[in-house]
């Protein structure tokens, strides 16, 4: 492994990305990639309408409120404007809150629209238009999904959390709408990287508040190096490889080959939107396991059992002994047994059913245990190529049915339709009008031709 700190600056990873992202331009975008990016901007605004009344994002929006600082930026969903650090961080976490936004899963997974805000804020900042946020947007995607497509094996594996990684992608995307050049966006990278290690520790065993604002934080932290960058701040160059950098630190095998087609296969395309608000790996399982039950006509009470065969990693990270006792939002949808049981009682799995009330109702404790999980190495070695998933479920009156899927609905092989992203865009957007939800989705289609992006953040907000 190279640990030499000599080697031109310019010929490391850090810049050469720099100078991909210094030289995009609108006009390079496929029609296809900007229309990802309305879809993922709409299903964002969408998740923010929803998280931002979580109690996590009221916690964070009054430790703002009382350091106070320059109101330059719109908060998605609740209205109003704060600092722009403060922004990045509480219109992430209303985007992240109900982990209901987008998913990317190769061998690390990541959500790209966490870094949303970065760009936002600093396009708002400095005056940028609608075309600037798209840059930043792609350049957000591109880059944080290439990243998670790196290390072998995944930073996950070795006890990372894929927020170390959201800090990188940020940085670039804040340092795009900022105007930064290659050296400027290479410091920005550095600093971000640099100082945004993130612990698995939050998505480990217990989960607490932090799973959902981790990412939140290295988006803010991303802004920050990039505003710090803007200001001649140096970081170091070698922050992907060289002495002590993520490569030698994370020491796993790092293809840094996958940023070679950067602007000619574009990731975006390959990220997938989530169908139910619940850790990724938990949809495919909900969906067969309502399929069945509603092919069948099966209540609750019909099922006797749930046996369900998935990953090595969905067994382990979400059917340890403590998600069948969650206790909260954050451990309920990341508890595969907790999912499947609110399936087999609602029939659906919606953002009302993670509720406290909901997730300590002791009817949960009447159907919970009927749900058995276990690891199939064969669905793990064809991972992630397809999201194998084999669902079995015993009736009380004898029988057993079963189906198996290949990946969850939202995969881009079965990806959510313009009217699939409008309905859950519908029933997270409480306190908006129709008037202006229309106004937000037409105006969405159009974000190029804003001046300032300002205009457009603006509107997406709850009626005064």
């Amino acid at each position: 492994m190279n640990h030499s700190t000599d080697i031109s600056s310019t010929s490391l990873l850090s810049y050469r990305l720099g100078e991909w992202v210094a030289g995009l331009r609108y006009e390079d975008l496929p029609k296809k990639v900007v229309r990802e990016v309305r879809r993922y901007l709409l299903d964002s605004i969408g998740c923010a309408f929803g998280g931002w009344r979580t109690s996590d994002w009221r916690a964070v929006r009054d430790l703002a409120a009382q350091e106070g600082g320059a109101r330059k930026c719109n908060l998605l969903g609740a209205g109003g404007k704060v600092a722009p650090l403060q922004a990045a961080m509480l219109n992430s976490l209303a985007i992240r809150a109900l982990d209901y936004n987008d998913i990317y899963w190769q061998q690390d997974p990541c959500h790209p629209s966490d870094c949303i805000p970065a760009p936002l804020a600093a396009a708002e900042t400095v005056g940028a238009g609608g075309k600037d946020l798209v840059l930043g947007m792609v350049v957000a995607y591109e880059i944080q999904q290439r990243l998670c497509e790196a290390s072998f094996p995944g930073i996950r594996e070795l006890g990372w959390h894929h927020a170390t990684l959201t800090s990188f992608a940020s940085a670039y995307a804040a340092g795009k709408a900022l105007g930064l050049d290659a050296a400027g966006l290479q410091n920005a990278a550095g600093i971000a990287g640099s100082t945004n290690c993130t612990l698995g520790a939050v998505t480990a065993g217990h989960l607490t508040m932090m799973k959902n604002t981790v990412s939140p934080m290295a988006c803010r932290g991303g802004l920050e190096a990039a505003f710090l960058a803007a200001r001649g701040y140096s970081g170091p160059a070698h922050v992907f490889e060289g002495k002590e950098s993520l490569a030698a630190v994370m020491d796993s095998e790092w293809r840094w080959e996958v940023f070679d087609d950067l602007g000619s296969d574009w990731r975006i395309q390959k990220c997938g939107m989530k169908f139910f608000p619940t850790e990724a790996l938990t949809h495919a399982p909900i969906s067969t396991t309502i399929a069945i039950c509603s092919e069948a006509g099966l209540s609750a009470d019909d099922v006797k059992e749930v046996r369900i065969r998935t990953l090595t990693k969905a067994a382990d990270i979400l059917s340890d002994p403590a998600k069948y006792r969650p206790t909260s939002r954050e451990s309920a949808d990341h508890s595969l047994p907790y999912c499947i049981t609110m399936g087999l009682i609602h029939g659906r799995v919606t953002p009302e059913l993670f509720e406290d009330e909901v997730v300590r109702d002791p009817v949960v404790l009447e159907h919970i245990d009927k749900i058995k999980v276990t690891a199939e190495p064969a669905f793990e070695a064809a991972f992630p190529k397809v999201q194998r998933c084999h669902v079995e479920v015993d009736t009380v009156d004898g029988r057993t049915l079963e189906k198996q899927v290949d990946w969850p609905k939202g995969d881009p092989r079965d990806p959510l339709t313009d009217e699939e992203i409008r309905a859950k865009f519908d029933a997270l957007a409480e306190g908006v009008s129709d008037e202006r939800r229309d106004r937000i989705w037409k105006s969405a289609t159009r974000l190029a031709s804003y001046k300032r992006i300002a205009g457009f953040s603006r509107l997406c907000a709850v009626d005064a």
